[in-house]
Order: structure tokens, then C-alpha cells, then sequence
């Protein structure tokens, strides 16, 4: 195998890898935000509106 050869292995290696934790992170952020209150989430994103200077009223 020549070195371009194997640097695109790895490239690929690394992507997958990539794309592999990227959908395991959002699936658990499905299955944590799936187990809380709605009121719960509706706070959190109400008070991470008002810490970033967003307005929500």
C-alpha cells in the first residue's frame, strides 16, 4: 500500500468515526430531552435565551 494510499484510509477512518459519535450524541440528546418535562426544556431554553442576550418577549 503507498501513502496516499493509506492517508485515505485513515481520512475515511476518521470520518466515520466522526459521523458514528455525532449520531450517537444526538440520539442520546433525543432520548434525554424525550424524558424530561416539557416545562422543564421550555425553562432551560428560556434561560439560555436570556443568557445569550436573545430576546424571547
Amino acid at each position: 500500500m503507498n501513502a496516499s494510499a493509506s492517508t485515505a484510509a485513515a481520512g475515511s477512518a476518521s470520518a466515520t468515526t466522526g459521523i458514528v459519535m455525532a449520531a450517537l450524541i444526538g440520539l442520546g440528546l433525543i432520548v434525554f430531552a424525550g424524558h424530561l418535562q416539557a416545562s422543564t426544556l421550555h425553562d432551560a431554553a428560556h434561560d439560555v435565551r436570556h443568557a445569550t442576550g436573545f430576546p424571547c418577549h
